[in-house]
Order: structure tokens, then C-alpha cells, then sequence
């Protein structure tokens, strides 16, 4: 079994992905941004968050033109598992890939905090056996989720919104959304179910002594379905 872990220039989180995966005795394997090759002899594939590039330009917006991004669609449709994190997310949606954008937090300020997501859709493998509530951090400036109305409409309608942002009890409120995401939208998944991307971190949610270990469940089913 071969999970790559993306490395692009200025992101941070690929070490907590692998040691998540390394607990579950799976060795997670760096892709660097011009090794596009590889992805050809990976089972799946995770893009950790950070700021790749800086965040220049746009979120993901320099890393989506990337040699291993340009490949991403042709992953996505031999039905091998992408899972985006944060940043990760951004460049799914900037490889189109996933619709819509991220963009700056109705605060404007960069946000790293716990909160709470509930599971909206269940027709993707990655997204089965989760807890109701998962407790798990953000940490982000530009991870507000914005499409027109149509395409927010699209989304739904097509069983796509994968978390969105609620309170300790599951009531998906106005005050439980961290950074004014439209319909509370924390992540995505795609029509056939696998590609997710997300904006908080399940890699930091995987164990119990960083406070939750309720995220470890994404890399679980992502394990057993490449084992299928």
C-alpha cells in the first residue's frame, strides 16, 4: 500500500499526516511538487495544509499549476482516494476539481482554534463510521467556502457538502461557523465519492493526547478501502 503526502514549498503539516498514518502502520510517502510520476504507482493520495508558496497570489493558486496538480484529475478519475486538507482543500478547488473557492475569513484575521463539524453526506467511503460530532482544529486566514447560488444549490442537491461547521450539540448555527462559510460549509466530497477535501484537520485530531482522536477515522476508512 503507497500513500503519497504532498510537500509543496511552505506547507507544514505533511509530518502530522504521516505520523497519523504511521499509527494506523501505514508509511506515508513525501511527494514533492515536480515528482508527478509517481502518482501513477500511489494508491491514494493526501495534500496537507500549510501555505504552499506563500499563499501568494491566492491560496493553492501557485501549487495547482504544479507538475503533481496538473496529474490530479487524471488520479481523480481512475477512482483513486485524494483527501485535501486546509491548503490542500484550496487546491482541489483551484484545480476544479471540487467547486466553489476559499476565500479571507469574514474576520480578516487568521483563525486557530477547536470547533466542532458534523458529518452531512454519507455516500462516500471516506466518510463512514465518523462520530456525530467531531471535535477538531482550523487553522486558517482564507477558509471561508463561497460558490454563486447556483452552485451552492448544485452542491446540495447533489449530496455534496461532506461537514459543515455546528455547535457542541450538532445545531449547525450562525455562531458555530468559525469564518462565514456559505451554508456553514467545512468540506467537501465529489459525486463518486473519492475526493475530500476539508478545511480542518483531521491529522490533528487523531490522537487523544492533542485533545481528540476523533479524525483518525477519514485515514481509517481511507486505509480499508484501498485494502478492498
Amino acid at each position: 500500500m503507497r500513500i503519497g503526502v504532498t510537500k509543496f514549498p511552505g506547507t507544514n503539516n505533511e509530518q502530522d499526516v504521516i505520523r497519523a498514518l504511521n499509527s494506523l502502520n501505514v508509511k506515508g510517502e513525501l511527494i514533492y511538487p515536480w515528482e508527478n510520476k509517481k502518482l501513477e504507482d500511489l494508491n491514494a493520495l493526501v495534500i496537507a495544509g500549510g501555505f504552499s508558496y506563500g499563499d501568494y497570489l491566492r491560496p493553492g493558486g501557485i501549487a495547482a499549476q504544479s507538475p503533481v496538480a496538473e496529474k490530479l484529475i487524471d488520479f481523480e478519475e481512475s477512482g483513486k482516494f485524494i483527501i485535501g486538507i486546509c491548503n490542500g482543500f484550496q487546491i482541489l478547488c483551484e484545480t476544479k476539481i471540487l467547486p466553489g473557492v476559499l476565500t479571507t475569513n469574514l474576520s480578516t484575521k487568521f483563525i486557530c482554534k477547536w470547533i466542532n463539524i458534523k458529518t452531512e453526506s454519507t455516500h462516500s467511503p471516506l466518510l463512514q463510521n465518523l462520530a456525530p460530532i467531531i471535535r477538531i482544529p482550523i487553522a486558517h486566514y482564507e477558509g471561508r467556502y463561497y460558490d454563486d447560488s447556483n452552485g451552492i444549490k448544485k452542491i446540495i442537491s447533489d449530496d455534496s457538502v461532506a461537514f459543515c461547521y455546528c455547535d457542541e450539540y450538532g445545531e449547525i448555527t450562525q455562531e458555530s461557523n468559525p469564518n462565514g462559510s456559505l451554508e456553514n460549509i467545512a468540506g467537501l466530497v465529489n459525486a463518486k465519492g473519492n475526493i475530500l477535501g476539508m478545511m480542518p484537520h483531521p491529522e490533528r485530531a487523531s490522537f487523544s493526547y492533542l485533545g481528540s482522536n476523533l479524525g483518525r477515522q477519514i485515514f481509517v476508512n481511507l486505509i480499508e478501502e484501498i485494502k478492498c
